[in-house]
């Protein structure tokens, strides 16, 4: 690992170096206007400052540069005039895009998005001085700068929701931003609605009842057991993330659609920010090196095959390990058939059209071919996926009681049943339900939350699935009266020394203590 890391620095100082690139060769797109389009519509490029020379390009790649320097033509954006007269709000606090949140007249919320980034921000003070700023400048070009228009017809198609982003270029006299007018002067935007309020509801989301952050739903998902993530909704956006190469799924990159049913709130997903789909990354020395499983490995490039499943569930781990823990193999199997089937080549071919023209003839056909190919290995995508989860999978209660049952039924074979007890709010209901097999789980991990919860494990087996169970705030009653043959205790519980009855059995070892900390759980990821 060192020697890589130190060959590694050595060539990406010498590649930048011999490439010539130095700070001022960033600067904006320009624009001009259109002489063959009305006086709305201007030609401009993304990011002319991306082209380069053959030896950058050796040790940096081709990445997506011509794309960047082509340009386009796109309407000037004119806040008056789009979806019945927009006004400005606030500036957007992303790190890296420009950002400014608009409204309408009827409340409706909207971002505009510059297409190029600056991610110094995202750099310590020690390194923004450094060449280490223009390299990660300069390795924006290996993002489609219009992936994110080929998304709305594949998602649709796919069943889920999206956005509908469209180009603006705004005219360097446009005063419409305020104070911060001068930042968006000149410059090329993705404008997209967002989803924030009931104000925002779209066709086919009648059912809607609001619209929440990654953060709120987390809290109220584990405060009470009458919050529920609709799973088969989020392996559906996850498998589509797969589809189109989208590596940076981390959870401030979702919103949820709520729905109300009686008692109970289901959660749908909607991904936004498609900043990194269609990643291009292998086609240079350092970067080729710089992606490799040992190093910067969630930067896969989209290729015709699914070359690393892995790398791209790296920055969503943490909620895909809380939102997809109770699919089987067989549900995955059957949503990625179902994709497979709705994302027809027409469908396919369409919504790569949806490039500006002058993108499309430089990249369109190898896209389409592309996202066919992948569109028809979904299945062992899916089927990698589940691998991946299924390792090590954590099953979580709420903040109200329930009871856990862990029924160790052969020594294949481990059921997982969650059931709320009949409350003042809600009635009894079974919350969770699946069979854990020990040729895929190497381990169960249960936590209780707080309230007074019950735990049991029962099952006569010559071998299982080790299983740990944290009983979390409140006064639980754990029992364990299972039997594993061997000399090895398949079951370990975690709580603390008072204030609960618990049976450890023959098969239990007793991790109680008297710290507190022991209760502790990650729920948001903070």
């Amino acid at each position: 690992m060192l020697p890589l890391k130190k060959h590694l620095a050595t060539i990406i100082s010498l590649g930048f170096l011999l490439s010539g690139c130095a700070d001022d060769d960033f600067f904006q797109g320009d624009a001009r206007i259109a002489k063959d389009a009305p006086a709305d519509s201007v030609w401009v490029t993304a990011g002319r400052h991306y082209k380069s020379g053959w030896l950058h390009r050796l040790f940096w790649g081709d990445h997506y540069r011509e794309v960047w320097a082509e340009p386009v033509k796109v309407p000037v954006f004119d806040m008056t005039q789009l979806h019945g007269g927009l006004t400005f709000s606030e500036k957007g606090g992303g790190y890296q895009s420009l950002s400014f949140e608009l409204l309408d007249s009827l409340g409706r919320q909207y971002a505009l998005r510059s297409i190029d980034k600056d991610p110094v921000e995202v750099l310590y003070d020690f390194w923004k001085p450094t060449f280490v700023t223009n390299i990660l400048r300069d390795q924006t070009s290996a993002a489609n700068p219009y992936g994110a228009l080929i998304i709305p017809k594949l998602a649709e198609a796919a069943g889920v929701y999206h956005a509908n982003p469209k180009l603006y270029y705004v005219a360097k006299k446009d005063t419409s931003f305020g104070p911060y007018s001068n930042m968006a002067q000149g410059k090329l935007f993705m404008l997209e609605e967002k989803y924030k309020s009931a104000a925002d509801r779209k066709p086919g989301m009648e059912k809607v009842y609001g619209f929440e952050g990654s953060e709120d739903v987390l809290k109220l998902r584990f405060n009470t057991n009458t919050h529920h993530f609709v799973q088969e909704s989020f392996a559906r956006a996850r498998l589509l993330d797969l589809l189109v190469g989208d590596w940076d799924r981390h959870k401030g990159q979702w919103d949820w659609a709520i729905v109300k049913q009686g008692s109970e709130t289901y959660f749908e997903p909607i991904p936004k920010d498609r900043d990194q789909v269609f990643l291009k990354m292998d086609d240079g020395v350092v970067p080729f090196i710089a992606t490799s499983k040992f190093l910067a490995r969630k930067l896969q490039t989209f290729n015709y095959n699914f070359t690393d499943v892995k790398a791209l569930t790296i920055n969503a781990e943490f909620i895909d390990k809380r939102f997809l823990n109770e699919l089987t193999a067989d549900d995955w199997q059957r949503i990625a058939k179902q994709m497979q089937q709705s994302l027809t080549d027409n469908i396919i071919e369409s919504a790569v059209k949806d490039l500006p023209p002058p993108a499309y003839k430089l990249i369109g056909k190898e896209l389409t071919e592309k996202l066919k190919n992948r569109r028809n290995l979904l299945p062992e995508a899916a089927r990698k996926m589940y691998e991946i989860l299924a390792k090590e999978v954590t099953i979580v209660g709420s903040d109200m009681e329930e009871e856990f049952i862990v029924n160790r039924l052969d020594d294949e074979r481990t059921e997982v049943t969650i059931k709320r007890l009949q409350t003042t709010i809600a009635p009894a209901r079974q919350l969770y339900h699946r069979i854990f097999y020990s040729s895929e789980t190497n381990l169960l991990t249960l936590h209780g939350l707080a309230e007074d919860d019950t735990f049991i494990v029962k099952g006569n087996v010559n071998d299982a699935i080790p299983v740990k169970i944290y009983g979390g705030l409140g006064e639980d009653e754990i029992t364990d009266s299972s039997v594993v043959k061997g000399r090895k205790k398949m079951t370990e519980i975690y709580d603390t020394k008072r204030g609960n009855e618990i049976n450890f059995g023959t098969e239990a070892k007793d991790r109680t203590t008297r710290d507190v900390r022991v209760h502790a759980y990650d729920r948001e990821g903070n």
